[in-house]
């Protein structure tokens, strides 16, 4: 049962990252000028940050690598 949730865990962290990956993208090819595009690459920094955060504080991100 411990490899299934090493597993799950791996899956979940490369599909956070591929969605990461895909959101950068988006933000870096669509036409804005360069304080809209820093703007939105700020705001999307905070919002990753955010949706860790919780992780962070459980101490659940320590053990993920495990």
């Amino acid at each position: 049962m411990g490899e299934e949730r090493s597993l799950l865990g791996t899956s979940l962290l490369v599909f956070l990252a591929g969605a990461a990956v895909g959101a950068a993208v988006v933000a870096l090819t669509t036409p804005k000028t360069g304080p809209e595009l820093r703007g939105d690459l700020k705001g999307l920094g905070h919002r990753i940050k955010d949706r860790f955060a919780p992780v962070d504080r459980t101490g659940e991100g320590d053990r993920m690598g495990a």
